[in-house]
């Protein structure tokens, strides 16, 4: 389970370049092999408070992919959240083989720290066939991101205003660069349609293997999607209005992509209620192709004022 926390205060540094961002996040998704199917994933540079959901995701993908052949990529991911993971320390990953078929594998893992689960997933796998295809959700019609402001440039502004309420991670420099349609949708207590159009890519050039793109996207699925469902009721994460926690996550990557290109992460919640919201995600190349599909369940509580 990743929750979101009330922040832990910390002087600020020098922001490093959008290079040393990036290369940081590959080294994170480097994990070390330590023998019979286990990997070790790295703890966050600096990192503080809890483990953000998506790198714990990727990095169970990425473990997940060292045991299947180049020509088999993963086409869909289904986790559960159990724990929040602290940054303190690395994660351990085990990798068990439940399948392996003329055309698909699955594998499943579990993710530990100190000894306890934080996470547990499941990764489909299947060597490229072709056959007839479709896409019916056509991408949304928005502002290309160079019309667009930088979403860091945004928070920046409000930066004294939230510095004592938002998570960690908002402020925090990111590898990976958003331009939102609606950019204050983080910050505003105005009820809003639950939905939000955010384009994302790396801030700096990525290598060219494919794993490693879905690895990156797996990583960025997990961010600003459960913010969603606090839309309609006024509820802002940055200003610290809601104790949340994602509860699960699921993947369906459709087709290989470059996470280093635009591409337009369009969210919508169609429910919530219970503590609950379920939030849905489709990831689209900057040419309208449909790459990946995501869901996610969060626990959200308003918190007293």
């Amino acid at each position: 389970m990743t929750a979101v926390t009330r922040p832990i205060k910390a002087a600020r540094m020098a922001d490093p370049t959008p290079e040393e961002l990036v290369a940081d996040l590959l080294r994170l998704l480097a994990l070390a092999p330590l023998g019979g199917d286990r990997f070790e994933g790295p703890r966050k540079h600096d990192g503080i408070g809890r483990v953000f959901g998506g790198q714990v995701i990727a990095q169970a993908l990425v473990a997940a992919q060292a045991t299947v052949a180049d020509d088999r990529p993963a086409h869909s991911l289904h986790a559960y959240f159990l724990r929040g993971g602290s940054e303190e320390f690395p994660v351990e990953y085990r990798v068990e083989h439940g399948f392996d078929g003329g055309s698909f594998a699955n594998r499943r893992i579990t993710a530990l720290q100190e000894g306890r689960q934080i996470l547990s997933c499941s990764v489909s796998f299947h060597r490229h066939e072709d056959g007839p295809g479709h896409q019916s959700a056509a991408m949304p019609e928005v502002p290309p991101p160079d019309e667009l402001e930088p979403d860091h440039l945004v928070l920046e502004r409000h930066r004294a205003e939230i510095e004592g309420s938002a998570p960690p991670i908002i402020l925090r420099p990111r590898p990976i660069e958003m331009r939102a349609v609606r950019p204050t949708a983080l910050l505003s207590r105005e009820p809003a349609p639950a939905e939000q159009r955010v384009w994302f890519r790396a801030r700096a050039r990525l290598p060219d293997d494919p794993r490693l793109h879905r690895a990156v996207i797996a990583y960025w699925s997990d961010m600003r999607l459960m913010a969603t469902c606090l839309l309609p009721h006024g509820l802002a994460f940055a200003r610290g209005d809601v104790t949340g926690a994602s509860l699960d996550h699921a993947i369906w990557f459709h087709d290989d992509a470059r996470a280093d290109d635009w591409l337009l992460y369009a969210m919508d919640s169609p429910w919530s209620g219970h503590a609950r919201g379920l939030n849905l995600g489709r990831i689209y190349t900057s040419d309208g192709r449909l790459v990946a599909s995501v869901a996610q369940e969060g626990m959200f509580r308003p918190r007293k004022q």
